[in-house]
């Protein structure tokens, strides 16, 4: 069992980690508490070999409203203070901590976005892999309004889905953007009708744990996220052969030749707890310093 949190709820149901955003009377606003409750449960989806994949909601007709403001003119100058946390002579965006955990989790992370996700609520979601959307749904960039800058990495995730270009429009402008507009520019995967939105969300995280071995899953996702930014294929070439080489002797490798030859579902043994190749992780992170 893993503690009662105070800003998110959390359940476990058919190997699927459901956390839902739950300040609802405040719209779900993002302050440290929710920071510190979200890295909790994400390391425990890492280290619990039954949960295969994560979708993060949120209660209430809001995703997230951003960032809590109720500091008033300090939210961003001591309301959101990591500096204590971190050796570097500057302070930590919080956000951002929660873009790096997502980005290193060993699982699948899906977003069903049920309503209005401002600043940290729409950034927070960049960091997932598959992104689902009400059609209510509305997302905004406004940091430039509140006289700020973009949060959680929302720099180099943002970029990467919809383009330099239009990310600049949206931060520069901060302007709300429906479901519609949010699909065509991959922002969002999917765009359903609110009462659909779970259940599409469930089937397409269902879909992609149901025949996969969990540890290639792992690898996959930091394979694909890391390895795509390189500026040249070599990188992923070198971490592609370690990788065949390691899965393809693992017993994984085997049961899955094995199904597919018998014509029967597999049955993968290797746990990410443990079976993750040792060449893993790929590399440090530049300011890993804790």
């Amino acid at each position: 069992m893993i503690a009662d949190f105070k800003t998110i709820l959390f359940k476990e149901n058919e190997g699927i980690g459901l956390i839902t955003l739950n300040r609802p009377h405040k719209l779900n606003a993002f302050n440290q508490q929710m920071l510190k409750d979200l890295l909790h449960v994400l390391d425990h989806i890492d280290s619990n070999d039954d949960i295969r994949a994560v979708v993060i909601t949120a209660s209430g007709k809001a995703f997230c409203a951003g960032a809590d403001l109720s500091a008033g003119k300090d939210t961003f100058n001591s309301g959101f203070d990591n500096s204590s946390d971190y050796e570097q002579d500057f302070n930590r965006d919080s956000g951002g901590i929660l873009a790096l955990r997502m980005y290193k989790c060993l699982k699948p992370i899906l977003i069903a976005c049920n309503g209005v996700s401002v600043g940290v609520g729409a950034t927070l979601q960049l960091a997932a892999d598959i992104r689902v959307a009400s059609s209510s749904s509305k997302f905004s960039f406004p940091f430039t309004k509140r006289g700020i800058a973009p949060d959680a990495c929302s720099s180099w995730f943002l970029p990467r889905l919809v383009g330099i270009s239009k990310s600049l429009e949206w931060c520069f402008s901060g302007e709300m953007i429906d479901a519609d507009t949010a699909l065509d520019s991959g922002l969002i995967s999917y765009k359903v009708d609110p009462d659909n939105l779970m259940d599409k969300t469930l089937s397409i995280a269902r879909k992609i744990i149901k025949d996969s071995s969990p540890v290639s899953v792992a690898l996959t996702r930091q394979m694909i996220w890391g390895l795509s930014q390189k500026d040249s294929p070599e990188d992923a070439h070198v971490v592609d052969s370690k990788a065949i080489e390691s899965r393809g002797k693992s017993k994984d490798a085997a049961e899955g030749v094995m199904s597919f030859l018998e014509k029967r579902d597999a049955v993968f043994e290797n746990k990410v707890s443990k079976d993750m190749p040792e060449f893993f992780p790929f590399e440090k992170d530049k300011f890993d310093d804790q």
